[in-house]
């Protein structure tokens, strides 16, 4: 998942809605896109996304499932969830990212060999 701007996942939320309501309407689930959003949203332990998952099992094959599983993850990630206060996890590594380009990077600076009285003090105990 690589995120490059806020438009990025939005317009990628788009395309995942979408595809979302095509395999609602080829499994004729009972279910909406509303519901798969809410069950994200609203994530509480590991076997919530298995619950999205299960909402198109029709028992298909093997292929049928790996897709539902593959469209399931791209929407766990692109889609808001109440845990990261309201944001998917791609904008918070959008944000992770922004962050890390502001803080300053500081250079490594080469060390001096220790003296024998600082490896005395360090390997002795008294150094902690």
């Amino acid at each position: 998942m690589e995120v490059k701007s806020k438009q990025q996942i939005i317009k990628r939320r788009k395309e995942i809605e979408q595809e979302i309501l095509e395999i609602l309407k080829e499994t004729e689930s009972d279910f909406g896109l509303q519901d798969v959003l809410n069950v994200i949203y609203n994530e509480e332990d590991r076997d919530d996304m298995m619950k999205v998952v299960a909402m198109f099992d029709r028992g298909g094959d093997v292929s049928e499932l790996e897709n539902v599983l593959e469209l399931m993850s791209d929407a766990w990630n692109y889609f808001p969830h109440k845990a990261l206060k309201g944001l998917s996890p791609a904008e918070m590594m959008l944000n992770y990212e922004k962050e890390d380009k502001k803080v300053k990077q500081t250079k490594v600076l080469k060390g001096k060999k220790l003296t024998a009285k600082q490896k005395d003090l360090l390997w002795s105990g008294g150094g902690t």
